[in-house]
């Protein structure tokens, strides 16, 4: 009988020291998601306050102000005031998801809701973030002439105050983003690359099909920039490129090691079980193709695109090389983004379905 009450006891002393393990892992695993969720939500309301200086100078323009402005070098008023409204809308676009990521309403949106323009986001405030202060560096270095400082076209004041502004806002709303990605997703980017659950072979072949033609681009692409950046002439027509000054070549040295490095993450994606890669958690190749991949669809692309509608308006001409590289760059980002959302559809379809208040 002592035996029996001995065993009873101590499967009783068992059981209770298991319940208060797993209540401790709760209460662990409570505490640290709120701090995750305050940490978001902090960052997504510094994102908004970033945004509103650039947004209240742009209203001003619209509006007519000249403050700022020292020569408008040609342009007409109208295309003065429709640019800024263009980069307005934009940067309120911004704002807006940053507002959401600070809601918890944020995690119950629809993926491509916020993913789409924070890739945008990431695309055109990465190279910014990189491109400005190591530009600057360049021409107090060397003592090149540094447009930024120059004054010619707009004071100073105004790019310390826009670009300091844009370099808060994509510090904070990326960095929110990547607490909210993990919240949302952490079983998928957490997860290491060998790892991975193999996709049906049709599934496999149909994204290395466009995944390789896509990585081998954004290589080429960016070496071309790094290039160009140096001061090396490539392709037919790039010696008709504009003059570089020391922030223009800065931004295609920038935009060429951000391509490849979307290069070097979109191929670890591809054969996640090859190479040295292996070990590596999922977020760091996504990481390098969602940025790497962004910045040449928004610095490349979209301004090329932008360019060419100039162009045919005004009768101008633009290097071949670049309107080439313009396109290949636009024509990659839209396949790699394309890529990105049927493997996340895919990918996010297998895992569990977890309430909200429990990420």
């Amino acid at each position: 009988m002592d035996t029996e009450n001995a065993k009873t006891a101590g499967t009783a002393g068992t059981a209770e020291i298991t319940k208060r393990t797993q209540r401790t892992q709760r209460t662990e695993h409570t505490e640290h998601t709120a701090r995750r969720t305050d940490r978001q939500v902090l960052l997504g309301r510094i994102a908004v306050a970033a945004c509103a200086p650039y947004l209240l100078l742009k209203l001003l323009w619209v509006l007519g102000s000249d403050i700022g402005v020292v020569d408008l070098a040609g342009t007409s008023r109208g295309s003065w005031i429709a640019v800024n409204a263009v980069t307005f809308l934009m940067d309120a676009v911004a704002a807006a998801v940053a507002y959401t990521l600070t809601r918890p309403s944020g995690l119950r949106a629809p993926a491509w809701l916020l993913a789409l323009p924070l890739w945008m986001a990431s695309g055109l405030l990465a190279p910014l973030m990189l491109t400005v202060p190591a530009g600057s560096a360049v021409a107090a270095v060397t003592g090149a002439a540094n447009p930024i400082t120059s004054g010619d076209a707009l004071q100073p004041w105004v790019f310390v105050l826009v670009y300091g502004a844009f370099i808060v806002e994509g510090c904070t709303l990326l960095g929110a983003f990547s607490v909210y990605a993990h919240r949302r997703w952490g079983v998928l980017l957490r997860r290491r690359l060998a790892s991975e659950p193999a996709p049906a072979p049709g599934v496999r072949s149909a994204r290395r099909l466009l995944g390789v033609p896509s990585a081998l681009l954004l290589a080429v692409l960016g070496t071309v920039h790094v290039l160009w950046g140096l001061g090396m002439p490539a392709g037919a027509g790039a010696a008709a490129l504009p003059a570089r000054t020391s922030v223009t070549a800065t931004s295609d040295v920038v935009l060429g090691l951000l391509s490849l490095a979307g290069a070097a993450g979109l191929t670890a994606l591809l054969f996640p079980r090859r190479g040295p890669w292996r070990q590596l958690r999922t977020r760091v190749p996504l990481a390098l193709a969602w940025v790497g991949s962004a910045a040449v669809f928004a610095w490349g692309g979209t301004l090329w695109l932008s360019w060419t509608a100039a162009d045919a308006l005004t009768g101008g001409g633009e290097a071949p090389a670049r309107g080439l590289a313009g396109a290949l760059e636009l024509a990659a980002g839209l396949v790699v983004l394309c890529l990105g959302a049927l493997t996340l559809a895919a990918e996010t379809a297998r895992l569990p379905q977890v309430p909200p208040a429990a990420r």
